[in-house]
């Protein structure tokens, strides 16, 4: 059995592991672009802005080994084209510049994702950054510990946008945060939510520019200044964070099926519509867990676990992946926010007859010291009381609350099991009633 893997990170190496234990005799063959593999690019953000040091407890296994396990691990290898067909792949060595062909039993596809690159004017001056990669990281860490560099501006208000926010913060740079919509993680999360992240960004003296869209730079050799529809501002770095999209162009006339946006379509057991070419990660569809629809959810957990599952399938088991319910946190400042589940308007696509409750509470006991707000909001189908998503903003481990509505959802609870959940108490922790049996117990 011959197994090629396109792509070393997340889901690749996941599933390259998972073979090798599954199947001890078979070839497995990994290609990867840059110099290293499995690689947590979750960590770059916290990298840059200083909150550790060494680059390397971003790594979880390293190229050798990987080999000491008997992966054959080739890095700077890209991968051209797909031919399903023939069951053949077109590489590039980029080091000796030479291009073959490599065959294979089984394949799988875990090239990952690119930012997406708006067409600003004068893109490629030398101080504007992503960050998805070592090299990224590294080279944004050099300049931003710099004291040349006092101000930074972000563009895009999401995830990764507003991680870099607190990195620059950390480092005591003035900073930047440029949205084109109205409001931040604009349409991830509930309004009255959005709000408390805005104040609190605005609360660490971060400059909030919402409403304008960039279009462009201007400088010599670095960007010097930032424009807008709207307006012009002075910068000494750049971060663009405008979202994904799945590094797959090279598989365009190959006739593996992709939604429009370049995921590719994968089922339960990560197989493409090709038996025997497979995908995961953030170049590949999952299944909703709660839609039972191809959705594009690019997550490290979801990357993990598929690959995993991938892996198995590939060296002749037989597993299967739930699906994915979008269970995703973050860090806004002092806040940690989390989702799961469906909102609103995706019930109302469904159809669906809901009900949702919004609650602020405490998240421990008000006589030990350092007592917080919680906010929770549940979506639940209104006759049933079956819970479909929920919203959680608060400190202290505010976030992690998420996890036993993801739970809950998966197993089809309703508000009312909810509310007399058996969750754990003691003062410093939580309350006697937990923020999550009070909205479960309101929901109406």
């Amino acid at each position: 059995m011959k197994i090629v893997i396109i792509g070393g990170i997340a889901a690749g190496m996941s599933a390259a592991a998972k073979a090798r234990r599954t199947d001890k005799e078979a070839e497995i063959i990994v290609y990867e672009m840059g110099k290293i593999v499995s690689f947590g690019a979750c960590g770059l953000p916290y990298y840059v802005g200083d909150f550790f040091s060494d680059p390397k407890y971003m790594l979880a296994r390293t190229v050798e080994q990987m080999r000491e396990s008997g992966i054959d691990v080739q890095t700077e290898h890209q991968v051209l084209s797909v031919s399903p067909e023939l069951k053949t792949l077109e590489v590039k060595d980029l080091k000796g510049n030479r291009v073959f062909i490599q065959d294979y039993d089984k394949l799988m596809i875990a090239t990952g994702a690119n930012v997406i690159n708006p067409p600003f004017a004068n893109r490629d001056l030398d101080n504007i950054f992503t960050l998805t990669k070592m090299e990224d990281g590294e080279r944004m860490r050099s300049l931003a510990l710099s004291e040349e560099v006092k101000d930074v501006t972000v563009i895009g208000a999401g995830f990764i946008g507003v991680e870099v926010v607190e990195a620059m913060k950390n480092l005591g740079k003035h900073v930047r945060l440029i949205q084109r919509s109205g409001r931040v993680f604009n349409r991830m999360f509930d309004e009255r939510i959005t709000d408390l992240m805005q104040e609190e960004l605005l609360s660490h003296g971060v400059e909030l520019v919402l409403n304008e869209a960039v279009q462009g730079f201007e400088g010599e050799s670095s960007a010097e200044t930032v424009l807008t529809d709207k307006n012009r501002y002075e910068t000494d770095l750049v971060v663009i964070a405008t979202g994904f999209k799945p590094n797959t162009a090279f598989l365009n006339d190959s006739g593996i099926a992709m939604l429009e946006n370049g995921a590719i379509i994968t089922n339960e057991r990560g197989e493409t519509n090709f038996p025997d070419i497979y995908a995961a990660g953030d170049c590949a569809t999952v299944k909703h867990m709660f839609t039972g629809k191809d959705v594009y959810i690019p997550l490290a957990t979801g990357a993990n676990k598929l690959g995993r599952v991938v892996g198995t399938n590939m060296a002749g088991g037989s597993a299967t992946y739930p699906g994915s319910l979008g269970s995703s946190c973050v860090k806004v400042m002092d806040y940690e926010a989390a989702r799961t589940g469906i909102d609103e308007a995706e019930a109302e696509k469904l159809g669906i007859d809901y009900s949702t409750v919004f609650v602020k509470d405490k998240n421990q006991t008000h006589y030990y010291p350092n007592q917080q707000d919680i906010y929770i909001k549940l979506v639940y189908e209104k006759e049933s009381k079956v819970i479909l998503g929920g919203e959680i903003l608060g400190k202290n481990g505010a976030a992690l609350r998420i996890d036993a509505i993801a739970v809950a959802i998966s197993a089809k609870m309703t508000t009312e099991d909810l509310g007399m959940m058996d969750f754990c108490y003691a003062p410093p922790i939580s309350k006697t009633w937990d923020p999550l049996n009070v909205a479960g117990n309101i929901a109406k």
